[in-house]
């Protein structure tokens, strides 16, 4: 069977409210006007020292005082709107049902990922084989957190298996490591000029893909 491993923001997550409130808090906190959710949006993707930077570029020179003050708050108040996109759990399950090794590969930080899985009772399901901001020296498109990801379950990629996500760096990290690409178009992400395997417009859809 095919392994199938997962982002995290807009794909199995709905968590848009708390990154954007966390970004605003750490706006607010440097004397700094709030911007839009969607201008928050645009900068999620490539780890939260790049939405940071990008997010409150009047103090991209002070990232590391950005990213102290964006982790406090975010610590507290991730949980707050943060939900499940529809069909997650169910569809998870009978994968794992089905015999699908499955992994996330996320930039989203590790204390996060790992937080919001357990809340969702999804932690089992992956075990160790999650590889999360600041897990791995390199990040996506480059194929290596995928292939550390896959190592964890003790699998070598192959042509069959899936990466899934909602930005053109999942997809481009698909390319990169030679397997395929589910595109979720329900999520928040940029497609850019990237190309995939198979869209999917509900998560259920990738029971389709076996």
């Amino acid at each position: 069977m095919p392994a199938f491993f997962f982002d995290m923001d807009g794909t199995i997550i709905d968590s848009r409210a708390d990154l954007a409130a966390t970004v605003n808090h750490t706006r607010r906190d440097l004397g700094l006007p709030e911007i839009s959710q969607e201008a928050v949006l645009v900068c999620v993707g490539q780890g939260a020292k790049y939405l940071l930077a990008h997010a409150i570029p009047e103090k991209a020179d002070e990232v590391e005082k950005l990213w102290e003050i964006f982790r406090s708050h975010y610590a507290e108040h991730m949980l707050e709107h943060c939900a499940l996109y529809p069909g997650v759990e169910e569809t998870l399950h009978e994968l794992a049902r089905r015999g699908c090794p499955l992994g996330v590969n996320t930039s989203k930080p590790n204390f996060a990922t790992k937080a919001i899985l357990e809340h969702f009772k999804l932690d089992k399901l992956f075990g160790s084989a999650v590889i999360a901001g600041g897990d791995c020296d390199e990040k996506k498109p480059s194929a290596k957190p995928l292939r550390d990801c896959a190592a964890r379950l003790g699998h070598i990629l192959t042509p069959d298996d899936w990466m899934v996500g909602d930005s053109w760096t999942d997809l481009d990290c698909a390319t990169n490591a030679g397997v395929k690409g589910a595109f979720c178009a329900f999520g928040f992400g940029s497609l850019g000029t990237s190309t995939f395997s198979a869209r999917i417009d509900s998560f259920s859809q990738l029971l389709e893909l076996v």
